[in-house]
């Protein structure tokens, strides 16, 4: 063996010293090198070859992507949907407005960094450095899709996702990636970090909120998950918020019905946060000790109780407000383009169109409407109406179905009402109605149109007659049976007629034939259309407008309770209508005011004629068809004045009243219109009535000022007091002096009376004997009514002639006979 190796290392010497080795090494050397060199060169030629191709194909993918502006980027950047909130008077926050998609934008100066950190920490751990893209990363996602891995950091950017979200879509193809790409990188070039940070963490979804609302931003985020504000979270809640845009429908806590999920549903959430933590860790974002500590955080124990949308607490505020908003936004989106309303009824796949876009404005816009309801009036109405126990009975109708199937459901008796300031219009609350259901959305106080019955009788029938100077508050007008155009016949509730009256009398106790009577004096003149719609009432048909039954409320489908009481608040405002709103002001989500509401008062009735019927209404209140409410008011100091009102067949029941600020009105009734049960403890006006005082009185309770003002209906000028006689409405004769019929009223100073009572006279007379039916006379001499006058007024006709003898004061009026003339329509015994 020694002997073997000796020879080997002679060898070596031996070709050593031959150059043997060195020439081998020189050859071996020249030859890897060649080689090197040659594989180098074709590596690069391979490569610029490859990277061509590469490039080439990147170009065939974006070809047709616009070279984008930077204001163009910007817009689509910022291009994101808000959801648009609700506010009651004096700024009080009511809640947002019904949206697919819940959003608050929120700036970057008011993000708690830590949320920042967790963010970058989480989803792009070089977004401080990198332009748009991360080659690696972008190589890693794919290395672990491939190899499917269990984690799974994701190739996209922060800046790659907000391309994503803004400008491209969610469609999975190299197209939209390369697109993608070179979107990020030009974005990089336009926009800040922070200005890329802020937009992203403003559009990426969070899954849902306490209300159980899909949300979108941090900012909603953290005030629906943890009831704080982005700036205020702590490094547990950024670290779960961090981690919910990765699985939002996994990790977010709540359930489509707000409610908290299970134990076990929570923690992959929970888990997700730890991962979060600890990748802020990795990047030295915390410490050893803040990880342990925040991943042993209770972050359950954060999470907000289930909280009612706007839409479940404020349903019947919420749709009202979407209906009016979008009907406001809908004539600037026009205005703005130049459309007209009368564009829209000659084409009504335009009106569909501004409708849609309206709607989506309303929804996505990001507005802040500001509404006239008061929260504290409104809240406390909904009390009382929710525990009033006198409504009365509810009764089964049966419906049929679109397919033409029956079906049972239980109605109760329903109201509406409604609270308007006088002066401005003003919406200040309203009852929507008993249990808003939202398959089957009514509002009784804004939407539902029913007969006002004789609550009509102050708009339509007096205060015009008085405007025109054929009735003053003392006029004579006689109730009893007669027909009336088109054989219409009206009766009184009770079926009683009562005689020679004046127009307060018949106003106070809402008697029939003198408002039709008052009515066909002007009816020729329109008065539909000359007063009730100045006062906004838009609800009559043409036909409403020829009928004498609406002087007592009659019409074909009747009007709402909005317009009802919005039209008496014209008596309010001393004979100026001012339309009523509820939305006060709109701003965009830059807060520029988009819209604001401007009264503009109308004026309907003089100051006279407005003091004068508000003075007949103070009537109805004290000694009239009302009085009922005098021993529920809790403050009986205030001027009130009103009108009760019952439709045909005592299916529905009104009470409207106006004090020197505000007019308020109820109604109730089914909502399949049917009779109102008389057999209750109450009758259906005076449970109507009841319901409201007690929403009065609650209402005071809150805002006495506005509700109950201390100081009365102020008298204007050109009204004075004047003696007439009751028989005729003229200065008063020595005749009705003597029989005791000389009575003093209110006249506006420019229709008192000039001509002296002519309807008495003395003559051959018959007189009224009997009481208990009035039809029985004796003859004698002495004082009666004037045969002439009788003519002149269509008395001379009249079957029988004792109808013309009012119920009150019966001593006086019988010192008066008939004209022995006229006996033939006098039931005569022969004394």
């Amino acid at each position: 063996m020694k002997e073997n190796l000796q020879r080997f290392f002679n060898n070596i010497k031996k070709w050593w010293k031959q150059g043997v080795i060195q020439r081998a090494s020189r050859i071996t050397y020249d030859v890897v090198w060649n080689v090197v060199l040659f594989i180098a060169i074709i590596c690069i030629i391979g490569g610029v070859f490859v990277g061509g191709i590469g490039l080439g194909y990147f170009a065939s993918l974006v070809h047709d992507e616009p070279l984008r502006s930077e204001a163009s980027m910007a817009e689509d950047i910022y291009n994101y949907s808000e959801t648009s909130s609700i506010y009651f008077s004096n700024d009080i926050y009511l809640g947002d407005i019904r949206s697919d998609l819940y959003r608050e934008e929120v700036e970057l100066e008011n993000i708690s960094p830590t949320l920042i950190k967790a963010v970058i920490a989480t989803e792009d751990e070089y977004f401080n450095v990198h332009n748009g893209v991360v080659p690696k990363a972008i190589l890693r996602a794919m290395s672990q899709e491939f190899l499917n891995a269990s984690v799974q950091t994701g190739g996209s950017t922060l800046t790659q996702q907000l391309i994503k979200n803004q400008i491209l879509t969610d469609e999975v193809s190299f197209d939209r990636k390369a697109k993608e790409i070179l979107l990020a990188m030009r974005l990089e070039h336009f926009f800040t970090k922070d200005e890329i940070m802020e937009a992203y963490l403003n559009i990426i979804p969070y899954g849902r909120n306490s209300s159980g609302r899909n949300i979108a931003g941090i900012q909603t985020a953290s005030k629906g998950i943890f009831g704080v504000d982005a700036a205020e979270l702590n490094l547990p809640q950024a670290a779960y918020l961090a981690g919910l845009p990765q699985g939002p429908s996994t990790y977010t806590p709540f359930t489509a019905a707000g409610e908290l999920k299970p134990e076990e549903e929570l923690q992959p959430g929970i888990n997700r946060m730890k991962t979060v933590l600890n990748r802020m860790y990795e990047m030295k974002y915390i410490s050893k000790e803040e990880l342990e500590e925040a991943a042993a955080y209770d972050i359950a124990g954060d999470f907000i109780d289930a909280i009612p949308s706007s839409t479940d607490q404020y349903p019947y505020i919420t749709y009202e407000v979407e209906k009016r908003t979008q009907a406001i936004i809908q004539e600037l989106l026009m205005e703005e383009d130049g459309v007209t309303e009368e564009d829209l009824r000659e084409d009504e796949d335009l009106r569909a169109e501004y409708a849609q876009r309206a709607e989506k404005e309303l929804r996505d816009g990001g507005y802040q409407i500001h509404t006239t309801i008061s929260k504290e009036i409104y809240d406390k109405m909904q009390e009382v109406a929710e525990n009033y126990s006198d409504y009365g009975y509810s009764r089964t109708v049966v419906k049929t179905n679109s397919e033409g199937e029956e079906y049972e459901v239980t109605e109760p008796i329903q109201t509406g009402a409604i609270m308007i300031e006088n002066s401005s219009g003003r919406i200040i609350s309203f009852v929507g109605g008993r249990g808003f259901d939202e398959e089957h959305q009514v509002n009784f106080a804004t939407e539902t149109k029913r007969p006002i019955g004789s609550t009509i009788k102050p708009l339509l029938d007096y205060a015009p007659a008085m405007e025109a100077g054929i009735i003053q508050p003392g006029t004579p007008i006689a109730d009893y049976p007669r027909t009336f155009a088109g054989g219409y016949a009206p009766g009184n509730y009770g079926g009683g007629y009562y005689g020679i009256v004046s127009a307060r009398t018949a106003l106070a106790n809402s008697y029939n034939i003198p408002a039709v009577d008052t009515y066909m004096k002007i009816i020729h003149n329109d008065p539909a259309a000359e007063y009730l719609e100045k006062m906004g009432i838009t609800s009559l048909t043409p036909s409403d407008h020829q009928i004498p039954s609406l002087a007592i409320g009659g019409m074909d489908h009747g009007i709402s309770v909005e317009e009802n009481v919005n039209a008496f608040s014209t008596f309010g405002n001393n004979g100026k209508f001012a339309d009523a709103y509820m939305i006060d002001k709109i701003t965009n989500a830059d807060g520029e005011v988009i819209y604001e509401h401007e009264t503009e008062p109308v004026e309907v009735f003089s100051p006279q004629t407005t003091y004068l019927t508000i003075d007949m209404m103070r009537d109805v209140i004290h000694n009239g068809t009302a009085t009922y409410v005098n021993s529920l008011l809790q403050n009986s100091n205030v001027d009130w004045a009103g009108k009760t009102g019952t439709s045909q067949d005592y299916k529905d029941a009104w009470f409207v009243a106006s004090n020197p600020n505000i007019t308020f009105g109820t109604w109730i009734g089914y909502e399949t219109p049917a009779p109102i049960n008389h057999s209750y403890h109450l009758s259906y006006s005076q449970r109507n009535i009841k319901l409201w005082a007690e929403l009065i009185n609650a209402s005071a309770q809150v805002d006495p000022v506005l509700v109950t003002p201390e100081t009365p209906f102020e008298r204007p000028d050109g009204i004075v007091e004047r003696s007439y006689c009751a028989v005729s409405g003229k200065l008063p004769s020595d005749l009705c002096n003597e029989v005791g019929l000389v009575k003093t009223d209110l006249f506006d100073a420019r229709y008192v009376p000039t001509e002296t009572d002519n309807s008495l006279t003395r003559g051959r007379r018959l007189i009224l004997t009997s009481d208990d039916n009035g039809s029985s006379f004796s003859n004698g001499n002495g004082i009666m009514f004037n045969p002439d006058w009788m003519r002149e007024n269509g008395y001379d006709s009249m079957s029988d002639f004792s109808m013309l003898y009012p119920r009150t004061e019966r001593d006086k009026w019988l010192k008066i006979g008939i004209p022995a003339s006229m006996s033939s329509s006098a039931n005569n015994d022969g004394n």
